[in-house]
């Protein structure tokens, strides 16, 4: 019923991502997570985000940073603009949000979370192997296994479906979530809309 399409490497995404889940929780409801490459969408259908960030509005730039800090707050999340690496290559970190998947333990989530946190929290360059490396230890996770599993063709393979499938499907960016298959929301702002859509599905089903 509630598919969360998403990229680490966006903080709007982190937000979703955080307050999406004590939502699902109050419903009953299971979300079914589908890590994307947010870059591969940009490429494909949204190339304005580039040329945004190439010629930003100062007054629109400004108020958005006061937006994710108001929002961040409200979440009660530690949220920074990177001032080291951004946009950052989030597609080890992604791979491994596949690869961990199907895992035993569900340690998908506390793994794209400390993910968020290490670069939207603490500045770490999440494409470097040294910072993976650390935060696969920090939520119990094999970094040998981690890097043999994300080198896998099919774990590959099933990103770039997974990205290919939300722009197929009307995405055009992170997050991008569905309830029921079809009624599509983006962004972290459209929460209470989605526990609207998710009240509707649930009253129809009793």
């Amino acid at each position: 019923m509630l598919e969360f399409f998403f990229d680490c490497s966006s903080p709007w995404t982190y937000l979703a991502f955080h307050n999406i889940q004590p939502l699902a929780k109050e419903l009953g409801v299971e979300i079914t997570w589908r890590p994307i490459l947010v870059g591969g969408i940009f490429n494909t259908v949204n190339p304005s985000v580039y040329a945004a960030r190439e010629t930003p509005v100062p007054l629109k730039a400004r108020y958005m940073k006061k937006d994710l800090a108001d929002w961040a707050r409200s979440a009660g999340l530690a949220i920074k603009m990177p001032p080291a690496v951004f946009p950052v290559n989030s597609v080890k970190a992604m791979r491994g949000c596949i690869w961990l998947g199907p895992e035993p333990g569900e340690r998908m989530v506390p793994f794209a979370r400390a993910v968020f946190e290490a670069y939207w929290g603490d500045d770490k360059d999440i494409s470097k192997d040294s910072v993976l490396s650390e935060i696969c230890q920090k939520v119990g996770v094999d970094p040998v296994k981690f890097f043999d599993g994300i080198g896998r063709q099919a774990i590959k393979d099933q990103l770039k479906a997974n990205t290919d499938e939300v722009m197929a499907r009307g995405g055009f960016g992170s997050p991008t979530i569905f309830v029921g298959k079809t009624d599509m929301y983006f962004g972290n702002d459209r929460m209470p809309l989605i526990r609207e859509a998710l009240e509707r599905v649930k009253a129809r089903a009793a």
